[in-house]
């Protein structure tokens, strides 16, 4: 009994794992798996299964949990030398590599038990969506294109929302994917260019680092728009109406703000263009994308 209750985070160590993954930053990919599956639904009979929705919930918040928790516990030494993020739990010893990677298997176990409840496509899958997971923390060591690895584990988002309602493969859900890869991929050049001077410091490569600041920022603006080209052919793939419409005008002035506001030599606002802009993005696209599908007829 002892060890069992030993191998169970208290609520004090479970309030610093949940602040260690971030686990309000599941807004940024969230709402792309929703559009994705319920978007499969109205193809399929235009009726939203809620028990499934549900279920592709517990996989993408299981699958980013542990995401993040590997993340924290092999970037450690990395984080411990750089100011921003100095004050990381793992960092300052709120939370010890034990419990994080206590937490990280528990993730994982709900992931791929969420998958094998879904369909068998899934549960076969999903040992390969776990995979760049793990590969991108240690990209910041091996290539100045990490976020290429962080994009391609974010496109398995979409892609893994359609394919947890139909069991089949879907290209439209590819281009979803795509264009949440590219789009995550991209704000996060504009996030790397906060730790310039430390990554260069200590060895961390990324495109900042080698290729500078403004050549960042002009990457993340390629990235978007390519973003937004991506979005415009989903809509047009899987016929998408006027609301879903909307919400690509909302998306790209969005995108236009926050290029507004993040200058090569002014990142003071970066703070505001990661989590406030890109967090509406997520949000808007997906309260555009539910109300276009329900005008056409998906059933609530």
């Amino acid at each position: 009994m002892t060890s069992a209750s030993a191998a169970i985070p208290q609520p004090g160590r479970t309030k610093a794992f949940l602040r260690l993954v971030m686990i309000e930053h599941s807004v940024f990919a969230l709402p792309f798996a929703y559009i994705a599956a319920l978007t499969a639904m109205f193809q399929w009979d235009k009726n939203i299964h809620w028990g499934r929705l549900l279920l592709v919930t517990v996989c993408m918040v299981g699958l980013r949990t542990f995401a993040m928790a590997v993340n924290r516990i092999i970037d450690r030494e990395i984080d411990a030398r750089n100011p921003r993020t100095a004050q990381r739990e793992l960092v300052t010893g709120a939370m010890s590599v034990k419990h994080a990677w206590t937490g990280a298997l528990i993730a994982l176990a709900v992931f791929l038990g969420a998958a094998a409840l879904l369909n068998p496509l899934c549960l076969a899958l999903a040992p390969i969506a776990v995979i760049p997971m793990v590969v991108y923390p240690y990209g910041k060591r091996f290539t100045n294109f990490p976020q290429a690895i962080l994009g391609l584990a974010q496109a398995m988002g979409p892609v893994g929302g359609w394919l947890a309602i139909t069991g089949s493969w879907s290209w439209d859900a590819v281009l979803l994917g795509l264009a949440v890869g590219i789009w995550i991929g991209g704000f996060d050049l504009i996030y790397a260019c906060q730790d310039v001077e430390t990554d260069r410091e200590i060895g961390v490569m990324s495109v900042p680092a080698r290729f500078g600041i403004p050549a960042a920022i002009w990457g993340a603006r390629v990235c978007h728009t390519l973003t937004t080209a991506l979005f415009v052919w989903y809509a047009l793939a899987t016929g998408a109406g006027a609301f879903f419409w909307l919400g690509l005008l909302i998306v790209a002035g969005a995108f236009l703000y926050e290029h507004s506001i993040v200058r090569p030599h002014d990142l003071s606002r970066v703070n505001r263009a990661f989590f406030s802009v890109n967090g509406f993005i997520g949000i808007a696209l997906f309260v555009c994308a539910l109300l276009d599908l329900v005008v056409r007829g998906l059933t609530v």
